[in-house]
């Protein structure tokens, strides 16, 4: 691997109680905008809120941005148009209204017939998501989450130890819940996209601590002399290299894909730009810090003194 920084003697740990403080913000952050989606009081897409659906089919290639500019003239701003492959299929995607979903779909077939009339079309479908629906989907997106992280508990304390399985679950669950609150400020919109987008994260993440976790483990046993502190700090800055050759890679991709996706892979790009970052800081400063304050509480616990009760 490409060494951009040479040897590095960053001191990680040192800066644990800053970090530990910036990443409890971060997390009540997340968790505030859980109860918000929950509450149903966030952006959600239709995929959690509930709405209309209906896809097209015209008799010639249409202009995507023309259509988004029809819609938003006639006061659907908030419609997800998309385009499919050949540029004569459309779906536009509609957020339930205040009053209900009766003639949305009719409305759409109206604005576009009457915008785009050299370019007729026919129906091939529509499709209700009704409230109900929207709460199954965010309680199985909820599912999937929990899932996820216990199924990483499992490995990593199969892999090292429970304290690090536990310690890389608390990580991911960190990048996750700072992406959701991101979101949540930026009054992004939630949908099924920006799920599948924190679970791909997750995945991220985890690769990148289990590779900071295994240098732990080696310099753990080829380092015994030295203190746990100093094992870590060599163990993340023997990887630093690796970790950011690796991280810019990914980075250029997602801004690539950020700035030439177009609308619908917008917000996904966005959520893994920003988890890609995280979970980079997660790595260095909130999994490896975690697995040092437990170990040594472990040792300071064991080396307390055992209080003996007088007889009598």
């Amino acid at each position: 691997m490409i060494e951009i920084l040479g040897k590095t003697t960053i001191d990680f740990v040192a800066w644990r109680r800053i970090a530990f403080a910036v990443s409890t913000v971060i997390c009540l952050l997340g968790i505030v905008a859980i109860v918000q989606i929950g509450r149903g009081t966030a952006n959600l897409g239709i995929d959690f809120a509930g709405g209309t659906s209906v896809q097209l089919k015209f008799s010639k290639p249409v202009d995507l941005g023309r259509i988004r500019e029809l819609l938003a003239e006639s006061g659907l701003k908030d419609s997800e148009p998309q385009q499919f492959a050949g540029g004569d299929r459309i779906m536009v995607r509609l957020k339930r209204a205040e009053g209900g979903q009766a003639g949305m779909a009719q409305q759409v077939q109206d604005i576009l017939s009457k915008g785009l009339s050299d370019n007729p079309f026919v129906v091939e479908g529509t499709n209700e998501v009704g409230p109900a629906l929207g709460k199954d989907l965010q309680k199985s997106a909820l599912w999937a989450i929990a899932i996820s992280m216990l199924g990483i508990i499992a490995y990593i304390a199969w892999r090292f130890e429970f304290k690090f399985g536990v310690a890389a679950a608390i990580a991911t669950l960190h990048d996750v819940l700072a992406v959701l609150g991101l979101f949540y400020i930026l009054n992004g919109e939630i949908t099924l996209l920006i799920v599948t987008a924190l679970l791909t994260l997750a995945g991220y993440s985890l690769t990148d601590t289990v590779v900071v976790f295994d240098r732990i483990r080696e310099n753990l046993r080829g380092r015994r002399k030295e203190s746990l502190g100093e094992v870590i700090n060599t163990s993340i800055n023997e990887v630093l290299s690796r970790t950011i050759v690796t991280s810019l890679t990914v980075l250029l991709v997602l801004l690539a894909l950020f700035a030439l996706g177009g609308e619908v892979l917008h917000d996904f790009s966005l959520a893994l730009i920003a988890g890609v970052c995280i979970g980079t800081y997660s790595s260095w400063f909130v999994a490896s810090p975690i697995v040092y304050e437990w170990r040594t509480w472990e040792r300071t616990k064991l080396k307390a003194p055992v209080k003996v009760k007088a007889k009598g």
